[in-house]
């Protein structure tokens, strides 16, 4: 799974970016700190099952730490996208093309009302961070109808001819894209189209169609940066306007300091926790002790810095996936070397027992007989469902 984090210069990306990654990009208080794409791994936090087994895990992709899985998410930090940018302004037509594999938007805005569109500082309240919502949806839009739409109407008669159905049609068109069929099969049923005669698309009918697209194949979760100057009622008003996108108050800034000071040893502090405790006081200098302070009363204020709850916003609940956990031996959950709980897998919530089969190895999904729950050893077929933190076992053919 790969996010793409986006925005519009100056928001904070690459501070959030290097928050959630530990890694240390450029940042700075100006437009295009950020000139190419960074790239790095972030994680979604899950209860472990080693908890229920009794005894600890042996951790192979997704680390443990006190009965939590930090299961890791891909993640690419785009240049700051501006108006224009699906035409090509700012370089956007290069950044937008870097987002094609996204499954999904972390879109980081000013929440303090502080920063132009063009990425510019700005007196704190006089710009409204729900215009930035609004036109990079637009761009996003007009960048998936520029895919489309690109001699459209040849394509749709050449798929006419043949009896190609317009899924079948789409599906070609946005092959970069990495939309599933049954996204624009979604699409589709809420566009108001000719299912039989695509050439008759209208201009207006194909940009709803990539509205809907967008909204359902790239889901976006929005992180309101700079929440430490801003107020409650302020994200609560940018929340009733952008709805039914979802808004996390985020200080990146808080979560990046407490991350290093916490790898630097002088707090104790799990990312999303609401609160955090100074390890080595005698270590602080006067300034560090002044910022952590400062960064205390945020936390205190608003829960926590929103960091990590915007990711998991986005990947566990708009983009709907969970957690499961495939082992060679049902009865020990152990794989074929004993390890304990290896690896923790994260699927759609709708991914059937063979679905995971063939995440965990092609031939086991083109070979498989059925799945054993780790759980209550019943046989599961390859149609069910699973579950949030299934332990499965899968039974395939030699």
């Amino acid at each position: 799974m790969e996010i793409g984090l986006v925005g519009k210069p100056n928001v904070g990306k690459s501070t959030l970016f290097n928050a959630l990654t530990l890694l240390d990009v450029p940042m700075a208080p100006y437009p295009f700190t950020t000139t190419a794409p960074n790239r790095g791994v972030g994680a979604v936090r899950v209860p472990c099952p080693h908890t229920e087994l009794g005894q600890p895990c042996t951790p192979g992709n997704a680390a443990c730490l006190n009965g939590t899985r930090w299961v890791p998410i891909n993640l690419i930090d785009v240049p700051g996208l501006v108006p224009g940018a699906s035409e090509g302004k700012g370089l956007g037509h290069e950044f937008l093309n870097d987002l094609r594999p996204a499954d999904g938007f972390l879109h980081v805005v000013d929440g303090s009302g502080g920063t132009t569109p063009e990425g510019v500082l700005a007196p704190k309240g006089t710009q409204d961070p729900a215009e930035e919502v609004e036109w990079l949806e637009a761009e996003l839009v007009a960048w998936i109808h520029e895919i489309v739409d690109r001699d459209f109407e040849k394509h749709a008669r050449s798929a006419e001819t043949e009896g190609a159905k317009p899924e079948e049609m789409l599906q070609k068109r946005l092959a970069g894209l990495a939309i599933p069929m049954a996204a624009i099969t979604a699409a589709l049923r809420a566009a108001d189209v000719d299912r039989v005669h695509q050439s008759h698309w209208s201009r207006t009918q194909r940009e709803a169609l990539s509205l809907n697209l967008l909204r359902i194949a790239k889901p976006r979760v929005v992180a309101a940066n700079k929440c430490d100057h801003s107020e409650r009622g302020a994200m609560e008003a940018l929340a009733e306007k952008v709805a039914p996108v979802p808004v996390v108050p985020t200080c990146a800034e808080s979560e990046l300091v407490l991350r290093r000071a916490a790898r630097a040893g002088l707090v104790e502090y799990v990312p999303g926790a609401s609160t955090f405790r100074v390890a080595a006081p005698e270590k602080l200098s006067p300034p560090q002790k002044v910022v952590l302070d400062r960064i205390a009363g945020i936390v205190a204020a608003w829960g926590g810095t929103g960091v990590q709850q915007s990711l998991e916003s986005l990947v566990l609940e708009r983009l709907q996936r969970v957690v499961v956990f495939p082992v060679e031996d049902d009865g020990k959950w152990t794989d074929t070397k004993g390890r304990v709980l290896p690896d923790a897998i994260l699927v759609p919530t709708e991914a059937t027992v063979r679905d995971v089969a063939y995440r965990v190895h092609t031939d086991l999904g083109e070979n498989f007989i059925r799945a054993i729950d780790g759980r209550t050893h019943r046989a599961l077929g390859a149609t069910t469902v699973v579950t949030p933190g299934a332990v499965l076992r899968i039974v395939a053919r030699k």
